[in-house]
């Protein structure tokens, strides 16, 4: 997303969207745009995508240009300003990678979080010790001041749900997850103790996905889904490999996914029964 500068915050692509809207509800073209600001329509499109920073002069010509009154540029300004400003993660920058960037900011925004994982218990659920064993494997040449500041991240990551506006979370666990040992018994069981303890917050829905199960949609990996009060912003899936990611908001594509969660929580066993089986796996360890 964009040139050498950092990946766009949900507030710059909100912003963005917003201005692509009332460029069309003005009835101006790109090229219209383009030259008020006296630059190529490719730098219009650009900053309708959130793909170049939104500066203030540049946005407030287009608005003024678009018929918008004075008091609605200050709003919209006053916006910018805000959606400009780092987030709280940008001091991690050295161990949080662009791809990774936008992530965070999606996950900060959102009003849901739907996710499947098959490997790891979810990175805002994961208790410090759990998060240190999988980030110690994850990258073998990370010394310990650079671990202490991936697991301060993820750790940073989890203020999200003690907001008085903490999303609704809603998250299917493969068996797999809690048969995995992390860390080593202890650890294992400290890990759980958490989730059982999450079991009991209303905001959070935790679902087992057992082995007599059998096959089901989400086999081919993990992925989260994203769904935010904005109503110029889609639903967003999120999926990852080592060396990058992938961020889909077409509509028939996200349909899929959104189809694949609804049949997998019919598959797993149901939200009642999670801490009996987790208390169960537990006991493994």
């Amino acid at each position: 997303m964009g040139e050498s500068r950092s990946a766009p915050t949900v507030g710059q692509i909100v912003l963005g969207l917003r201005l692509r809207d009332l460029r069309e509800r003005a009835g101006k073209s790109f090229e219209e745009a383009a030259r008020v600001l006296s630059v190529t329509t490719s730098t219009v499109r650009r900053m309708e995508k959130a793909e170049v920073g939104l500066r203030p002069l540049y946005v407030k010509a287009l608005l003024e240009s678009y018929g918008i009154g004075a008091e609605e540029v200050d709003a919209f300004l006053a916006l910018v300003e805000k959606a400009n400003r780092p987030g709280w993660w940008h001091r991690f920058r050295s161990v949080l990678p662009d791809w990774f960037s936008l992530y965070v900011s999606l996950e900060s925004e959102a009003d849901l979080i739907r996710s499947y994982e098959p490997h790891c218990v979810p990175g805002l659920l994961q208790t410090e010790d759990y998060a240190r064993a999988l980030l110690r494997t994850g990258f073998p040449r990370a010394d310990e001041e650079e671990l202490d500041r991936r697991v301060a991240l993820r750790m940073g990551r989890q203020r999200l749900l003690a907001k008085p506006d903490a999303p609704r979370l809603w998250a299917v666990l493969d068996e797999q997850v809690l048969r995995r040992p992390v860390g080593g018994a202890g650890v294992m069981r400290a890990q759980i103790d958490r989730l059982v303890e999450i079991c009991a917050r209303p905001e959070i829905s935790l679902q087992i996905m057992p082995f007599s199960a059998g096959p089901h949609p989400g086999m081919f990996g993990p992925f989260q889904l994203f769904r935010f009060s904005y109503p110029e912003l889609p639903d967003i899936v999120y999926t990852e490999s080592l060396t990058g990611a992938v961020y889909i908001d077409e509509r028939p594509e996200v349909t899929t996914y959104l189809e694949a969660l609804d049949r997998m929580v019919t598959q797993a066993l149901p939200v009642q029964d999670t801490e009996r089986k987790l208390l169960e796996l537990r006991d493994a360890f």
